[in-house]
């Protein structure tokens, strides 16, 4: 394992119960019932617990779209054709896309990493050029990528976590795009979970019934060649996986060890958020899951995690754009914990002693 990579992991701590409980008194000091506003009060406690200061707030959001082509397009897994993949990409500079939209609805910036697509893309401000190859291989007949190589992807995402932290982003989240990505993911949440590729296999991009039996077949058929090791997440990561889930998985791992919380999105960033929990459980302490996506495979993340989504609108798109929907509640949640009076300073009456 890289040096990088094993440091993260060390420097990665479990949030302190202490901090938890401070924050739930905070709470129960503003002018409510203890508890009326429900799971508002779950996510600032998080929060509260995550940041550690005084001077809670949340001023910079970003979401970070990790792009990357995967080989195993080649088998017709996909209702779309892999020459998608970079012209999305395009379509999120050009700020054409859903995720863009959205982030502009909550004041949150859009960075693209060019972590492995197949095509050269001009410099662009928002673009970070971080390519380790042009897609992933045919994971339908050998592994998706090397053992170094799925390494190098942990750690381009540790990278820029810390790049960010520096910069002083309060809240991130995960975003990817890639045709062929449900695939690998699919094929995670069946290592992970032990189940057999029918039953963590969705539709991803929209495909027939006939198209659906191949994706779940060619999952199938590379679970059995490769035998990913259920308790190495790397090696599930190059037998199976994206170079853009690797990232997420960096990312989530270095945005930890800065004590940076992360929003999850949909299937594939439960994916990288699942591997990342393989290598610490203490990563779970720093995450919030936004959304249940339409997928079946993302059910094996959220018994992982032991919480459920914040919604469910029966989304499937992918590009962060359901972490992005939720952090217009965790920012609700941030403002009633920093800006809410308390009993005391407003002057009013608390419980009466029973």
């Amino acid at each position: 394992m890289l040096e990088i990579i094993r440091d993260t992991l060390e420097s990665i701590k479990s949030v302190p119960p202490l901090r938890l409980k401070s924050a739930q008194a905070h709470l129960d000091s503003l002018t409510k019932p203890p508890g009326s506003l429900g799971l508002l009060e779950d996510l600032a406690k998080k929060y509260a617990a995550i940041r550690d200061t005084d001077h809670l707030s949340i001023d910079r959001k970003l979401v970070i779209i990790f792009a990357a082509d995967h080989g195993v397009t080649e088998e017709g897994i996909s209702a779309y054709p892999a020459e998608v993949t970079p012209q999305m990409v395009q379509n999120f500079l050009d700020g054409g896309a859903a995720i863009n939209v959205l982030a502009r609805q909550q004041n949150a910036e859009v960075l693209v990493v060019d972590i492995g697509v197949n095509h050269r893309f001009s410099p662009h401000p928002d673009l970070l050029d971080r390519k380790i190859a042009f897609g992933t291989r045919n994971l339908a007949k050998e592994p998706a990528m090397t053992r170094a190589e799925a390494e190098e992807s942990i750690t381009i995402g540790i990278q820029i976590a810390t790049e960010l932290t520096d910069k002083g982003v309060d809240l991130l989240a995960t975003g990817e795009m890639g045709i062929g990505n449900t695939t690998a993911s699919s094929a995670i949440f069946s290592v992970l979970s032990g189940l057999p590729a029918s039953q963590v296999t969705g539709r991803g991009t929209g495909i027939d019934d006939k198209t659906l039996q191949k994706k779940i077949s060619v999952i199938q058929q590379a679970l059995e060649r490769h035998t990913p090791d259920p308790g190495d997440p790397i090696d599930i990561l190059a037998k199976v996986g994206g170079f853009e889930i690797g990232g997420i998985i960096g990312l989530l791992l270095g945005a930890a060890a800065k004590s940076i919380p992360v929003v999850i999105d949909g299937l594939i960033a439960s994916a990288g958020a699942s591997l990342a929990i393989g290598l610490n459980p203490s990563v779970k302490d720093y995450i919030f899951p936004s959304h249940r996506s339409v997928e079946p495979g993302q059910e094996v993340f959220f018994n992982l995690i032991q919480a459920p989504p914040l919604f469910d609108l029966k989304m499937r798109l992918g590009e962060g754009t359901g972490a992005v929907l939720a952090f217009s509640l965790i920012e609700a949640a941030v403002k009633i914990y920093s800006e809410m009076a308390t009993f005391q300073s407003a002057g009013i009456a608390d419980r009466a002693e029973t």
